[in-house]
């Protein structure tokens, strides 16, 4: 390679699989949608929800009663709502109605249809249930550039355990070493690390790094850097 041309930081990588929720499409989005009826509250409201569904991920893998992300999603919206002190149960129908069909970022289409065209597998691998993320992929039009959309639901467990990250390994065949994971999700970047994955923390809003055992190969600001990173 000539001397100007810099390596890539991700050589080897076969298979390139994203996080769905904060990664590809937009979380914020559902809240956004319904911000004449949140008013003011919008922001909060959309903020409590995105934490608690987090924690009660975690909190279920550890407690050993697992149900899957939709029951999830739906039971941290009502702390959420609770907490905000609104009470509507038509407004909770419409937020939940609004999560099966997110925004996705501007970056990610693009980005998944040249990482395809070069001979790349791509994947979804998600803690949502199927479901959700089927219908997530075909509202923001990312079914036709991915090769699997794989759900947690597979393992029985959330991430970040070791099994859901297995689900990739088996399902595209290649080793974790050929993957590159990429997340905006800290936490989700340590488990994936930590499995074997070569990992890219798409880190959109400038957030401090975790604080765990494993971390990531590279840090991104948007997922149009990818590519070069592993020398497309």
């Amino acid at each position: 390679m000539p001397a100007d041309i810099p390596a890539p930081a991700l050589p080897g990588i076969r298979a390139c699989v994203f996080d769905a929720y904060g990664t590809l499409f937009d979380v914020n989005s559902a809240a956004a949608r319904m911000r004449d009826a949140l008013g003011d509250k919008a922001d909060a409201l959309s903020a409590i929800w995105r934490t608690k569904q987090l924690e009660y991920t975690w909190l279920r893998s550890l407690m050993g009663r697992h149900a899957d992300f939709w029951q999830v999603t739906g039971e941290a919206l009502d702390f959420a709502m609770a907490d905000i002190g609104v009470h509507d149960a038509g407004l909770r129908e419409d937020l939940m109605a609004h999560y099966l069909a997110l925004d996705a970022y501007p970056d990610a289409a693009p980005v998944l249809a040249q990482l395809r065209g070069a001979g790349l597998a791509t994947a979804i691998l998600s803690n949502g249930a199927p479901a959700m993320l089927q219908a997530g992929a075909d509202s923001a039009r990312l079914t036709e550039r991915l090769d699997a959309i794989l759900s947690v639901e597979e393992a029985g467990i959330f991430k970040p355990h070791p099994a859901t990250y297995r689900l990739a390994v088996d399902r595209l065949g290649v080793l974790p070493e050929a993957v590159c994971f990429v997340s905006s999700n800290g936490w989700d970047v340590a488990g994936a690390a930590a499995f074997g994955f070569r990992v890219a923390w798409l880190n959109r809003m400038g957030r401090t790094p975790e604080r765990l055992p494993a971390g990531p190969d590279v840090e991104i600001r948007g997922l149009d850097a990818l590519p070069g990173l592993i020398g497309l």
